[in-house]
């Protein structure tokens, strides 16, 4: 189902799909390390659409429905890389280490037998975001300040990760830094909470305020383009978010609303040291934007768009992870790990209104 909701949408995102992107310049091969997660499948099929050898290394756990030309190559990051050796490819893309002696590993191993290696990181490698926007120029932490921070361990380890791909590579590494990564195939329950609850109607409860900007990217737009930089022989560093233009909650609820075609009402929970306390500080896209999360949702992406990022319509990926979502199993639909649940947005709806009605606003 997962495949055929990526072919149905490409051909209309208005730059994805196998042609969107215009011509290759000519057949590569490409090592995906990786390949068979979130963003992995959606860059094989459409570098294989593209003309392209594809080349996956992965350690044969998950088998998702790639094109019968796709090469599988099995080992592990850590250490077991032998299936590597003694082979060449134009373009290494590396989906799936967050530990930097991965990264050193292969690297290193690959720098005399691919042209390119492109390192996919996180724009969590900008946390603390203390400073609004965020571009490209800004340097990420390579020290650990607090070792019980889990967001700055993922920010530092990704860092690092950086450069050890630019140690081994200099400047033929490529390092994209996404944003929330969001649509069909989600390994997290965080985007699709949205569609989902939405369209199940009702009195919705809406962390934030109106105006707070969000951002994020569908999987398929950020594959489709990754696979273009790789064509295009680009070097350097590039944030990855959306959409387009700014995009605040208010429209972002009411753009899901309409997606889905639900009656669903919402009501707003803007006051930050009331969410706080009711220990609601994020509800993706959505995050608390003071302190250490001040800039997370201001990541400027100009360099993207320079070299080709498109975007297809909100509606699409709304749409389209909502239909997904009713394939995934029943165990993981029965308990969805939401960032809100069903028994918390009720408590902060309760609160709300009690909380309203002494203030005499209600």
């Amino acid at each position: 189902v997962l495949a055929s909701c990526a072919r149905s949408t490409s051909a209309a995102a208005g730059g994805g799909g196998a042609t969107g992107g215009g011509a290759p310049p000519k057949p590569m091969r490409i090592l995906i390390l990786g390949g068979t997660g979130f963003i992995g499948p959606y860059q094989v099929r459409y570098a294989v659409a593209r003309g392209h050898q594809v080349t996956i290394f992965t350690r044969g756990r998950r088998q998702p429905e790639l094109p019968a030309a796709v090469e599988h190559l099995e080992g592990d990051r850590n250490g077991k890389l032998d299936a590597l050796k003694g082979r060449r490819w134009d373009a290494v893309i590396d989906n799936s280490a967050t530990n930097p002696d991965w990264v050193r590993q292969s690297a290193q191993l690959l720098k005399d037998a691919a042209d390119r290696y492109m390192y996919v990181s996180s724009t969590g490698v900008y946390y603390p975001y203390r400073t609004a926007p965020i571009d490209e120029t800004v340097a990420p932490l390579l020290e650990l300040i607090d070792p019980n921070d889990g967001s700055a361990k993922f920010g530092v380890a990704k860092a690092k990760s950086e450069r050890e791909a630019q140690l081994a590579f200099g400047d033929r590494a490529v390092v994209v830094r996404p944003h929330y990564i969001v649509g069909p195939g989600d390994t997290t329950d965080r985007f699709p909470y949205w569609p989902v609850r939405v369209a199940a109607g009702g009195e919705v409860m809406v962390p934030g305020r109106r105006t707070d900007p969000v951002q994020f990217i569908d999987a398929r737009d950020l594959a489709e383009w990754m696979v273009r930089l790789v064509e295009q022989r680009r070097s350097g560093v590039y944030n990855a978010a959306g959409p387009r233009e700014t995009l605040t909650m208010e429209r972002f609820v009411n753009a899901v609303r309409d997606a889905v075609g639900s009656s669903a009402t919402f009501t707003w929970v803007d006051d930050y040291d009331f969410l706080e306390k009711q220990q609601v500080m994020d509800a993706t896209p959505w995050v608390i934007l003071k302190g250490d999360l001040l800039g997370m949702t201001s990541i400027k992406f100009d360099r993207a768009l320079a070299t080709g990022l498109t975007f297809r319509p909100l509606a699409d990926t709304v749409r389209d992870t909502l239909a997904w979502w009713q394939t995934v199993p029943e165990a993981r639909r029965a308990k969805p790990r939401w960032e809100i649940q069903p028994d918390k947005e009720a408590a902060v709806l309760a609160a709300w209104k009690n909380r309203e009605a002494g203030s005499g606003k209600r």
